[in-house]
């Protein structure tokens, strides 16, 4: 398929074919007719990503100190990948379209094949000829709507849930400050409820096709006596609202409206503005300023937007769906016409000219529509994006490509002698962008493109855990080699399974290797440490400086990421198995008690075949100035102390000898040089199946006792 995309490196626009996005529980697939371009949020992405280096760091204050304080954690290297991953992307733009549906998920009530709708949302309803998008933001329009109309959707939920902060009554006077897109459409939706409208803009055509379509006054901001006026056409009381849907970082709108309001009168923002308002105005009116959060409750919220977990009516009575549902409404029943609002239209192919056009500012422009092919035809799932190679060396494909496969594996793959066959990702854009990176000869959102290529030998899963055991028993029963970013597996069902599968392959001789991405064992201070104390009992501390992540971050969901003690501190209970040579066979662990009960304050403590014991302390409590991983290793006489991968300590008898690494190096190369030496000469994996399955099977245990507050053996 077709889709606008945008590099953040240079703000170049392209029209790219990227594979159809993946249908995924909960979503509808939509092949697109109409999408909107949002001339305020989208030209200033366009602009940033246009800039400079110097442009962008001074835009973005936040992602620079983010950037510099990934500098001093993980060294400029990696930084500069991490950067160059983010600006290099194909990233995706629009938010509003409307079109027809084509597939559903099994679990999506409510739709089906052929139905129309309006779909919203930033990364989901995109310029693109297919999209998939959450059941929740779309809504079902009724047979024949025009869809051009309802491809407004989701500016139209922003401009309704302005209206529903400003709450007001039937014969009421609302200003309207700002008369761009969302200003006309907030107007319209006013007059029809109602309220009685005044449209106030700096641009005088604006205020003129107002005054024309939408308000019943509208004035320019430079209009003499504008506070009289206003208070003469609301009989000396001031306007009950003022809404602002301006853009722009003036103070000005926000102290117009503090003085156009009456007392006790409401202010709402709806645009991005500036906010240092004149205090005094509005303390001595009482005047109530509030914020609108985009299409309403719901928005920001992943329980709502990507697991469809809507909320009560009675409860939450305007929704971002239901403001969706209540505009559509509006337009079908005609008590709206926003005819007049499209502007302009462009071909998809023309969509840059569009970008062109809202940046020069060289003519007038209200909505901005893009038109897609009229005509019906597949969508693709696959992309070839550069020509076959020569085989002969191992040939490689990657299920997911996120954050840490683009930071860590990739790089140590890329221009190193394997094929890098294939790409599957959720995205088209995520897909493509890696392809063109990497150096992948096809991007796909399709599994069996994989599965049914008999070329390609090493698969490397590294999507969200929740897949990831059913993709590595898919590799391992096809007879691939596979990497599994960690966890393997995200419960000791899954785990049995696994294990099952391999060694009944392995007593036939036809297993290929399993790789868990445990990349700390292959530090080069790790190994140093190891040397330093030796074989035979030994006690460690891991202390893990994990900071706080949100509840309603993906990993914390026990669904999808098994929650922070599967998903992360498995790393860390591999760890110890490694540092002393044995397996565990005892697991205690105590959970901190927390209001936000996340479970991801705990403290495990693990004993040992050769009698070793180790603590795995991940705390989420913790200051952001302590280094975040501290390893202590103790035994006979020996104490060894590696903090975050850059500094090692070895203290015995005498002057402590210290190693310092110019950046942290946390094994990713080296792992990645060992599993590949691996794949090459066929061999078994660097990291034993048997410690594999103890580690796994010694953190679900831990969980299990953090719930119960029992010791638990695993055998």
């Amino acid at each position: 398929m077709k889709q606008l995309t945008q590099k953040l490196k240079d703000g170049k626009l392209q029209i790219l074919d990227v594979p159809v996005p993946v249908l995924a529980p909960g979503t509808v697939l939509v092949r697109v007719h109409y999408s909107v371009i949002s001339a305020g949020t989208e030209s200033g992405t366009v602009t940033t990503a246009r800039m400079s280096y110097v442009g962008k760091a001074r835009s973005r204050p936040k992602d620079l100190k983010q950037v510099i304080d990934t500098v001093k954690q993980k060294g400029p290297v990696q930084t500069y990948r991490d950067v160059m991953k983010k600006l290099d992307a194909h990233s995706p733009l629009g938010y509003s379209v409307a079109g027809e549906v084509v597939e559903v998920a099994p679990d999506v009530k409510g739709f089906g094949p052929g139905d129309l709708v309006a779909c919203g949302g930033k990364d989901y309803a995109n310029h693109a000829e297919y999209d998939v998008v959450p059941a929740n933001l779309c809504v079902k329009l009724p047979p024949g709507a025009n869809t051009k109309d309802a491809s407004y959707n989701t500016v139209g939920a922003i401009a309704l849930q302005g209206i529903r902060q400003a709450d007001l009554r039937l014969g009421e006077t609302a200003v309207v400050i700002g008369l761009g897109l969302i200003g006309h459409l907030t107007c319209l939706m006013l007059r029809a409820s109602g309220v009685r409208v005044i449209g106030i803009d700096v641009v005088p055509s604006a205020v003129e096709l107002a005054r024309k379509h939408c308000a019943d006054h509208a004035f320019t901001t430079d209009e003499p006596g504008l506070e009289e006026k206003i208070a003469e056409l609301t009989g000396g009381i001031g306007a009950d609202a003022v809404l602002i849907t301006a853009g722009t970082e003036s103070e000005g709108p926000i102290n117009l409206g503090g003085a156009l309001a009456r007392r006790k009168g409401r202010v709402v923002i709806v645009g991005w503005i500036g906010t240092g308002f004149d205090q005094d105005t509005y303390y001595k009116k009482e005047v109530d300023l509030r914020l609108s959060c985009s299409y309403g409750p719901g928005r920001y919220d992943p329980l709502y937007e990507e697991r469809g977990i809507d909320y009560p009516a009675a409860y939450v009575r305007w929704t971002e769906n239901r403001n969706m549902q209540a505009f559509q409404e509006l337009l079908a029943s005609g008590k709206i016409d926003i005819g007049y609002v499209s502007t302009h239209t462009f071909k998809l192919d023309e969509a840059a000219d569009a970008y062109d056009m809202i940046l020069g500012k060289d003519e007038p422009f209200l909505g901005i529509v893009i038109e897609y092919e009229s005509e019906k035809r597949e969508p693709g799932v696959t992309v070839e994006v550069a020509g076959t190679r020569a085989t002969g060396k191992p040939v490689i494909a990657f299920i997911g490509a996120g954050s840490y496969a683009q930071g860590n594996l990739l790089p140590q793959l890329a221009g190193k002698g394997p094929v890098l066959r294939a790409v599957m990702t959720a995205t088209g854009t995520g897909g493509r962008s890696v392809a063109d990176r990497y150096g992948f000869e096809i991007a796909t959102s399709d599994e069996d493109v994989i599965w049914s290529d008999d070329a390609i030998d090493t698969v490397f899963v590294a999507t969200r855990h929740d897949s990831h055991a059913r993709y590595a028993l898919k590799a391992l029963t096809t007879g691939r080699n596979v990497f599994v970013e960690k966890p393997l597996c995200l419960n000791a069902g899954e785990l049995d399974e696994i294990a099952g599968a391999y060694e009944s392959l392995a007593a036939e001789g036809k297993a290929g290797a399993l790789m868990v991405g445990y990349n700390r064992r292959f530090s080069p201070l790790t190994t140093a440490l190891k040397e330093a104390v030796g074989d035979g009992p030994m006690s460690m501390l891991y202390r893990v400086n994990a900071g706080a992540m949100p509840a309603d971050h993906w990993m914390q969901d026990p669904d999808i990421g098994g929650g922070r003690i599967i998903g992360e501190a498995c790393h860390f209970v591999d760890y110890l198995i490694f540092m002393n040579g044995s397996l565990p066979v005892e697991v205690s662990a105590a959970v901190m008690n927390e209001p936000s009960h996340l479970e991801d304050t705990v403290a495990i403590v693990l004993r040992f075949e050769n009698g070793s014991v180790g603590t795995v302390s991940y705390f989420a409590n913790g200051s952001k100035g302590l280094p975040k991983e501290y390893i202590e290793v103790n035994r006979a006489g020996t104490t060894g102390v590696l903090t975050d991968f850059k500094g090692l300590k070895i203290y015995g008898t005498g002057k402590p000898a210290a190693k310092k690494l110019a950046g942290q190096n946390k094994g990713q190369p080296e792992m990645m040089a060992a599993f590949l030496a691996v794949v090459r000469e066929g061999k078994p994996s660097p990291i034993p199946f048997g410690e594999i399955y103890a580690g796994m099977l010694a953190t679900f245990r831990a969980v299990e006792s953090m719930r119960t507050r029992q010791l638990l053996k695993l055998y």
